[in-house]
């Protein structure tokens, strides 16, 4: 498919570096230059949160993006866009704001608190149809509008409804990719009464008085896929494991596709990373140590070059396996380590790690205040990564980890192990797998690994070998762009 052929609008309620909850912000991150390098044209959208730094990020704006009229159910308000370029690419980005909606600096929940803010309902739903009345204003119509989860959710129905006799947007197809089965976006359904007309509330999918954005997306779009083979088969099937999705999937029969995630080898490269303390290859993994020292170094321990270092990235909700990690810090601290948790989210869990530390001085260091500079320089300090969420979709952790040099140790319930060559005894891999999902299960993977690390010869094989990986998007961004030719008719 040529670019003239396929324009695609992206669409994520999380893009990195601009603001990250979950991997969806590591994918948008580099999945839509993934594509483009595939022959689409791509731009991208996205609301523009209170917590984003116009600054930092060098967002502008756009005289003819102004004072865009959004229309509701009983009043229209504005919509002003800015602009800038997606970071390491040349790819626009939106970003979708009014004052009312977006000036405070959480997104739809507040993280700390597990709950959804006030108002959300009237945000998503002014974000979504702002997404349309904004491409009919910049007059780019795109092939397809790919949204990820269920921040854009309402767009396929709101094609097929309030803008169905609208010209501008004909043979316009959608296509939604599941990243977290368990973030489904339900808000009251009073909401969507109250500001869209009741010929598209009555085909929304709700239950006891709520509408579930997530259901209302795979139910509407044209395709739908997840990112990975694993984690499509788990949601299709498995009840618990998909929160219900399985239910609507089935509806659409069998056309859920799982593609695995990619990453991007520009922006993660060792050799040429400018967010790490030392840049380095495999014929100069001494600085990696040096990364290590700085990294320790800057959370107030020192460093003991003779102790691994294992890091944890980790949002703290139930989802992402802090919970795990909890019930396993006391044994974890019986071994020969040391480890950095960086994350964000619940106080009560901030709370919990930092008398961890205090139990425990020299040994457990602590970040709460995530950045991207930070996220690069963890994954290039440690010396493994463990990543302990229970139904990760596939995820992009590992990926930028074993690209660093620092070996995965993960659970195998979800997709993430899809990626992962499991590392068994004198088998040799690209990481570990712990199938049972408990602290028993985790610390004695840990265990097994810091057997493998001290043996210096076979430890550096690993790293180098996965240093050398090819874990680009060639292969599965060839996947997705056969889904639009489908969808376009052009196969």
């Amino acid at each position: 498919m040529s670019r003239s052929t396929c324009k695609v609008l992206y669409v994520s309620g999380e893009i990195s570096p601009f603001v990250r909850v979950s991997s969806l912000a590591d994918f948008m991150a580099s999945f839509p230059q993934a594509m483009e390098d595939e022959g689409c044209e791509a731009r991208i959208m996205m609301p523009k949160y209170g917590v984003i730094n116009d600054r930092k990020f060098r967002l502008h704006d756009v005289l003819r993006l102004s004072d865009i009229k959004v229309p509701l159910k009983d009043k229209t308000d504005l919509l002003h866009v800015k602009v800038t370029a997606l970071p390491s690419s040349k790819i626009q980005t939106y970003f979708l704001y009014n004052e009312k909606y977006f000036k405070r600096n959480g997104l739809f929940t507040d993280m700390s608190q597990g709950e959804d803010f006030k108002g959300s309902a009237e945000r998503v739903i002014f974000f979504n149809l702002g997404i349309l009345e904004t491409l009919q204003r910049l007059g780019w119509k795109p092939d397809i509008v790919h949204f990820h989860d269920w921040y854009a959710s309402l767009v396929p129905l709101l094609l097929k409804t309030v803008y169905a006799s609208n010209g501008f947007f004909r043979g316009v197809r959608t296509v939604l990719t599941v990243h977290n089965a368990h973030r489904q976006g339900v808000f009251p359904l009073k909401s969507f009464r109250k500001l869209l007309p009741e010929s598209m509330v009555g085909r929304l999918h709700t239950e006891n008085d709520t509408v579930n954005m997530l259901f209302t997306g795979i139910e509407q779009a044209d395709s739908v896929s997840t990112t990975s083979g694993r984690y499509a088969e788990l949601i299709s099937s498995d009840t618990e494991a998909a929160y219900g999705v399985d239910k609507v999937l089935a509806l659409r029969g069998n056309h859920l596709q799982g593609i695995t995630n990619g990453l991007d080898s520009k922006q993660w490269n060792p050799s040429t990373d400018k967010l790490i303390r030392k840049r380095f290859d495999i014929s100069r993994l001494d600085e990696k140590l040096e990364n290590k020292k700085y990294l320790l170094e800057g959370l107030g321990l020192s460093c003991d070059e003779e102790k691994s270092l294992i890091g944890a990235v980790i949002h703290f909700d139930r989802f992402q396996g802090i919970d795990l990690l909890l019930d396993s810090l006391e044994m974890l601290m019986e071994l020969d380590i040391q480890l950095v948790v960086s994350g964000s989210g619940s106080k009560d869990i901030q709370k919990k790690l930092q008398s961890f530390t205090e139990k425990h001085p020299g040994r457990l260091g602590l970040n709460f205040d995530f950045s991207d500079a930070f996220f690069h320089q963890i994954i290039a300090s440690a010396d493994m990564l463990l990543m302990p969420g229970k139904l990760e979709s596939c995820g992009m952790m590992q990926l930028f980890a074993m690209r660093y040099g620092t070996v995965p140790i993960v659970y195998a319930g979800g997709g993430v192990a899809e990626t992962i060559d499991e590392i068994d005894g004198s088998r040799d891999g690209s990481g570990f797998a712990f199938h049972d999902y408990s602290p028993e299960a985790l610390v004695g993977k840990v265990g097994e690994a810091l057997s493998v690390y001290g043996d210096h010869d076979r430890w550096t094989k690993l790293v180098t070998d996965n240093m050398q990986r090819d874990l680009t998007w060639k292969e599965s961004a060839g996947k997705y762009n056969r889904i639009y030719s489908g969808l376009l008719g052009s196969e």
